[in-house]
């Protein structure tokens, strides 16, 4: 599968961003700006880790080659560090090669100006050139985003570590210290947060979209130090705690489910994003109050079962971005733009770590019954596109495929299927797009420096 979705953007859309497989050509989401080979960086890890060297070594000349960041372009801020100085971070470490460390570093230092804001908080977008920063205009009354600002954390660290510049580090840090002095509404997080007045805009929450990586990263940031960053552990297991007893719920059916929290009013709708929860909550078990860690396994069983109710209740057998519980509907989409399917990689994601810390059969039998219907209704002959509508029968391509169809689909569906000894938990943390960094081991020796 790897190798028709890499042969196949090789061949139409080389350079691009991402590749067009319907009508065979390049495609550019207005997320990267003008830069360029966004499925070059974010495949680089997942064709090193399946041995794909020859296709490495074409990604690694493109990137010495044509990789820049010197564009006089918008930018998600967030989109980059995740999938350009993630993709690349990982390259360096699996790798060795100094090229990407280099390009990482370079990157990293574009996206500093997008912290100069009256809080630290940094902005949504940047213009890479002008460093110029501004907020998507729809957020709640110009917030940043809870899931775009606390989702830099782990690659900054690295930033700070491979560079030997504090500031990443301070950077990311700084913006732990402003949730910490605000009050949280029932302990939960508010998507949206001004960054000139450092106050939460409206108090809407969720473990999906504009949420979800926030928790994510804070229990990644204490197994990435190497369990010493109590301060994470603690903020992950407070919000964890919060979002139980807020959020998470029951259908009448009993399947258990993550809704959104509009200033108290529970919507009952759970996305496609919110999927990643059970892989998270399962990764996070083990560091739990030892009389939690039972029942957090079990309810990341009953999420992990809950996503896959999604999908085996489609015609497809792919799930909708978004599915809901009420009206007498469980685990369906009502509304025909929550019907698409865009080859995402949470659920699949969610049976992979279900399957490391359970070794249950039944979460291989999921992976592989999604390896069907991706083969069967999103492979083309130019590569694999997403889906307009998974409850048709005859699917409607959407011609797109996304680089993290390459980044974290096929490496989780891999990795399912790999030995637990590929990319051990105890050595690799993932990012929020599939790239494994190390674990940041304390030297025991030395005096640990400001990052460590």
């Amino acid at each position: 599968m790897m190798k028709h979705a890499w042969d196949s953007y090789r061949r139409y859309a080389w350079g691009s961003n991402e590749l067009r497989p319907v009508s065979k050509q390049g495609h550019s989401s207005n997320l990267f700006g003008s830069i360029k080979g966004a499925t070059i960086v974010d495949a680089l890890d997942t064709l090193y880790i399946m041995e794909m060297f020859e296709e490495f070594d074409a990604a690694t000349d493109w990137v010495e080659k044509n990789l820049d960041f010197n564009v006089n372009a918008e930018i998600s801020v967030f989109e980059v560090n995740i999938r350009f100085v993630g993709g690349l971070l990982s390259a360096y470490y699996l790798s060795g090669k100094e090229v990407f460390r280099q390009k990482a570093v370079e990157l990293g230092e574009k996206l500093l100006p997008a912290f100069k804001t009256p809080t630290g908080i940094p902005w949504a977008l940047l213009n890479l050139k002008s460093g110029v920063g501004r907020n998507w205009p729809w957020a709640s009354g110009g917030s940043s985003i809870l899931a775009e600002y606390g989702t830099l954390h782990l690659e900054f660290m690295h930033l700070s570590k491979l560079s030997g510049n504090p500031e990443f580090a301070q950077k990311v840090m700084n913006i732990r210290k402003v949730l910490n002095r605000l009050d949280k509404p029932q302990g939960l997080y508010p998507n949206y947060l001004n960054p000139n007045s450092g106050q939460w805009g409206q108090h809407h929450v969720s473990v999906g979209g504009l949420g979800d990586s926030f928790y994510e990263y804070l229990l990644k940031a204490w197994l990435m130090s190497d369990r010493n960053d109590e301060e994470g552990k603690k903020m992950y297991y407070d919000s964890l705690q919060a979002i139980e007893t807020n959020l998470i719920r029951k259908s009448s059916s009993g399947l258990t489910y993550i809704a959104e929290w509009k200033g108290g009013l529970l919507e009952h709708k759970m996305g496609h994003l919110t999927c990643f929860a059970g892989g998270m909550i399962a990764l996070g078990a083990d560091g739990a109050a030892s009389d939690r860690t039972g029942h957090q396994m079990e309810l990341a069983a009953e999420i992990a079962r809950t996503c896959h109710e999604s999908y085996s209740r489609t015609a497809l057998k792919l799930g909708p971005e978004a599915f809901r519980f009420d009206g007498g509907v469980e685990a369906i989409a009502t509304r025909q733009n929550e019907k698409y399917f865009i080859l995402r990689p949470e659920v699949i994601e969610t049976y992979m770590y279900m399957w490391r810390f359970t070794h249950d059969p039944k979460y291989r039998e999921w992976g592989w019954e999604a390896v069907q219907a991706l083969e069967q209704h999103c492979k083309v002959e130019g590569g694999y596109s997403g889906i307009r509508d998974v409850y048709s029968s005859s699917p409607n391509h959407d011609d797109v495929q996304q680089s993290f169809y390459l980044a974290e689909t096929l490496k989780y569906l891999y990795l399912l299927f790999s030995d637990d000894d590929h990319l051990p938990f105890d050595h690799w943390v993932f990012n929020t797009e599939a790239h494994p960094l190390p674990v940041i081991k304390k030297d025991r020796t030395e005096t640990p420096n400001e990052v460590e």
